[in-house]
């Protein structure tokens, strides 16, 4: 077999889309690894030779702490962050080379990667816009940090001595039914298919129950990807594999994709722009919106790096689920450049039906135009 097929582009552990090339830090103190970011807030590091691992890893979360050595050496392992790595990295080439050689040449280079959780990742780069100011004006006091935003649900506290489950359908059918989230995100950390099992079920002819399970799938990976984001990320991928199959109905994919992006926007919310692939399909157009609107709720500046701007034309489509959920889009994002479009129909009163935590709301176009042009009208205050 050629050795070329055994070569793949680097990804990040955590959120699994490809890493640029690592390069020199723009401050180069004591810095012997050049380092990287990826688009989840992941950081990392290059060790060429794998034989420096210690120090890799100190300079990969002292560079995730933005060079703050004091704040680094207070944090703690999985509380305060997550560790990972991809082995037999060719720095030279930016490969992957399973099989440790090119030509002759050993692969033996590793990629450190250290995530901040959310919270400590804020108080991180607001201590650091303090110290910039104390470095520009001696008399400016530090204070209080303030606004650190909510830290996400966590993940169930588990016994490391407990003997691991191994799931099965019937046992995720069951926790399922009876909401029992809880179970479900131990289930995921005893046994890695558990995901797996979880998405067959979104395999029902029933929307209300496959609206459900997607937000009961988004609350598990929201809470699994505290300290496994890994196994959330390969069921992203997943379930962006099942919308593209074109001998495949993606039942339930995009709604489930909608609930983990803006469950963990932090880590995977730049999947967003993948999203946008599916809007040329009449089945699957409502469900993008919707997906794209729920992340707007959370992170309207992740949308507005997409192309939303090709999504105007939609609110003259003549489904009122579509235009609904446009203005509801626009209006989570503050866009008035629309203002004018929107403003047109606030007089559309056609029904419509917004899926909230696995529940129906009713609502009416001009509603939502109203709400929108509201949360439009106080951004430019």
């Amino acid at each position: 077999m050629n050795k070329q097929q055994f070569k793949t582009e680097p990804w990040c552990p955590f959120c699994g889309q490809k890493v640029g090339k690592p390069s020199d830090a723009i401050e180069r103190k004591m810095t012997e690894f050049k380092v990287g970011r990826c688009q989840c807030g992941a950081v990392y590091t290059s060790d060429p030779t794998g034989q420096n691992v210690g120090a890799a890893i100190v300079e990969t979360l002292v560079f995730a702490c933005d060079s703050n050595w004091d704040f680094a050496w207070d944090l703690l392992p999985e509380d305060d962050y997550l560790t990972g790595r991809v082995e037999d990295y060719d720095e030279q080439t930016h490969q992957v080379v399973e099989t440790r050689n090119i030509d002759g040449r050993a692969v033996r280079g590793v990629l450190y990667f250290v995530r901040l959780h959310t919270e400590i990742s804020d108080i991180s780069k607001r201590v650091k816009e303090k110290q910039d100011v104390l470095a520009k004006n001696a008399t400016t006091p530090v204070g209080d940090i303030p606004n650190i935003p909510e830290k996400p649900e966590p993940a169930p506290a588990l016994d490391p001595k407990r003997k691991k489950v191994r799931v099965k359908k019937n046992m995720v059918t069951e926790a399922r039914n009876n909401g029992d989230i809880d179970l479900l995100v131990s289930y995921c950390f005893d046994d890695k298919k558990t995901l797996r099992l979880m998405q067959r079920l979104l395999y029902d002819v029933d929307e209300g129950r496959r609206w459900e399970t997607a937000w009961i799938i988004g609350k598990v990976c929201t809470r699994v990807s505290e300290k496994e984001p890994g196994q959330v990320s390969e069921l992203v991928h997943r379930l962006f594999e099942a919308c593209s199959d074109s001998a495949a109905a993606p039942w339930g994919m995009i709604e489930t994709l909608g609930e983990i992006l803006s469950g963990r926007p932090d880590i995977f919310g730049a999947f967003c722009r993948h999203l946008l692939n599916y809007m040329g399909d009449e089945s699957t157009q409502v469900q993008v919106l919707w997906a794209l609107s729920k992340l707007a709720g959370k992170r309207p500046d992740l949308i507005r790096d997409t192309p939303f701007l090709t999504l105007f034309h939609f609110l003259t489509h003549p489904k009122a689920e579509v235009r609904g959920l446009v203005a509801q889009l626009l209006g989570r994002i503050r866009a008035n450049e629309a203002t004018m479009q929107l403003m047109a129909l606030s007089d559309d009163n056609e029904k419509l039906i917004i899926w909230n935590a696995g529940k129906a709301e009713e609502h009416t176009v001009s509603e939502l135009v109203k709400e929108a042009l509201t949360n439009i009208s106080n951004g430019d205050k």
